[in-house]
């Protein structure tokens, strides 16, 4: 799907900082939230190049927007394997498929401790652990990497279909770990035209794609400040279809699931359609994700 521009959520931001992103005079609760800055350099429609800076809440919302790829992680383009962070919006990247798309949005941050008092937990996957060559050598990734692989436990239920899984969900302790540096860390992620998946050191990852509920749990502020990261995107339909089903992540439950802020609207707790706390094994598959009939039954 075509990308489109969005002036409306940039207009409506009340601070500019590249992005059309700061808080207003009044305080909400979005600016009671831990913030980090988040940079981005992106394609606008015209073909211009924006680069910007802004610091927004340290929320999954955000953080998955930029934080799959570390520093050094090989991304193949049509001129051979790139660093990411040598990666410049309208460069060509090759997609799982052998097609060429354009890329048009990256994304990075540094994730520091100082920010929000905690330090990022990384997954750490040894060569060959996934398969041959997969990855080619020893290749760390972020919190919002997803990796094309089916884990064991749902195997049974995604009819032969591959998922895009959580890159925490594949950890065994032996070829795939958690590693937690003490100091501050760089990360990236990009965004395609087009939702795809890519070869990154042998492995194949998903392009940046914010998932169709990504701010149902997410108040409207947030939502336009998330929104006006992406200079062509004016609503989330416009990110287009996912390549491939996701697999439930550990965290199920919603964007708010490890925050306390006031700004999430919905409540934590997984429950089923009746409304009772779920506790059962069961499985659904829809076009857009692979979720839980009753959420937390496999966070293994």
């Amino acid at each position: 799907m075509t990308l489109t521009a969005n002036p409306a959520a940039a207009r409506s931001a009340p601070l500019n900082t590249g992005f059309g992103l700061m808080s207003s005079s009044q305080p909400t609760a979005a600016a009671q939230m831990a913030k980090r800055n988040y940079e981005v350099a992106a394609l606008r429609e015209d073909g211009s190049l924006l680069i910007g800076q802004s610091s927004a809440p340290a929320i999954p919302l955000f953080e998955n927007a930029f934080s799959a790829l570390t520093h050094g992680s090989l991304v193949q383009t049509t001129t051979g394997p790139v660093a990411v962070e040598d990666l410049q919006p309208g460069d060509m990247v090759t997609t799982a498929t052998g097609e060429a798309a354009e890329l048009v949005w990256v994304g990075t941050s540094t994730f520091s401790p100082a920010e929000t008092g905690k330090r990022t937990t990384l997954v750490r996957i040894m060569p060959n652990a996934l398969g041959q060559s997969r990855p080619e050598r020893s290749l760390t990734v972020g919190p919002g990497a997803r990796i094309l692989h089916t884990p064991a436990a749902l195997r049974g239920v995604a009819d032969g279909r591959q998922l895009l899984t959580a890159a925490s969900r594949l950890v065994d302790g032996v070829n795939v770990i958690q590693i937690t540096p003490p100091t501050a860390v760089r990360l990236f992620h990009i965004c395609l035209s087009r939702h795809a998946v890519i070869n990154v050191d042998g492995i194949e990852m998903e392009s940046f794609h914010p998932g169709v509920d990504a701010t149902r749990d997410i108040t409207p502020s947030l939502r336009d400040r998330f929104i006006s990261m992406f200079p062509r995107i004016s609503n989330l339909s416009d990110f287009g279809p996912l390549a491939h089903p996701r697999a439930p992540e550990p965290d199920a439950n919603s964007q708010c699931a490890r925050s306390s802020s006031q700004a999430c609207k919905r409540s934590r707790s997984s429950k089923t359609s009746n409304g009772t706390p779920g506790s059962s094994l069961a499985f659904r598959i829809t076009n857009e994700v692979f979720t839980l009939a009753t959420l937390g039954a496999v966070n293994s």
